[in-house]
């Protein structure tokens, strides 16, 4: 069985790096995908990884933050049946230091119906999602780590004539790290090599 590889990979022109495996391709030049993000896909598989730098949220909790973000996240994407299953308690993360201020992780995993693009609710694949929200406090920044993997395609989504249609080969069964992983590594791994990009 093949493994995936795995490096390093420079984000926002080298100024942030997370680690994760080479078959996620940056994508963000071809889609039209806003400054603040930085989007990765293995489109044989349907899968993508996300980075995305938010201004902070004052008035949303720690310890429900992560949550928060991912029912954000539903409703922008006009989600059916977003269901939050599982989620973190705080964390410290002492390698995001600022200015003598320790960011905090939050995480939590959902599982909801999305289309692509401008697809309608008729094409709507069925997701799960993993999210991580890097509170940058010493420099206000929410950072989020968003996983999507693909649980059910909808035969009407474009992604059926990639991926195929129905249940979605599990990643361990195609040779590949499974999502749950890619995600714990692109996350523990995240690192600002220039506290000048905030």
């Amino acid at each position: 069985m093949p493994e995936d590889i795995v490096f390093q990979h420079p984000l926002y022109g080298g100024k942030i790096s997370s680690t994760f495996p080479n078959r996620f391709q940056d994508v963000s030049n071809i889609r039209e995908v806003p400054n603040h993000q930085e989007v990765f896909a293995d489109p044989s598989r349907d899968e993508s990884l996300i980075f995305e730098l938010l201004e902070f949220k004052p008035d949303v909790a720690d310890n429900e933050s992560a949550a928060w973000f991912l029912q954000d996240l539903a409703r922008e994407q006009d989600a059916e049946g977003s269901v939050v299953i599982e989620q973190s308690g705080v964390l410290e993360a002492p390698g995001l230091m600022y200015n003598n201020t320790p960011a905090v992780v939050t995480t939590a995993v959902g599982q909801m119906a999305i289309s692509k693009g401008r697809q309608g609710r008729e094409a709507q694949n069925i997701v799960k999602v993993y999210l991580a929200n890097l509170r940058l406090k010493g420099v206000d920044t929410d950072v989020l780590v968003t996983a999507y993997e693909p649980i059910v395609i909808n035969p009407l989504s474009e992604s059926a004539d990639t991926v195929g249609a129905g249940i979605a080969v599990p990643a361990a069964q195609a040779g590949c790290m499974p999502m749950d992983e890619v995600f714990k590594l692109a996350v523990t791994n995240f690192r600002v090599l220039d506290w000048g990009l905030f």
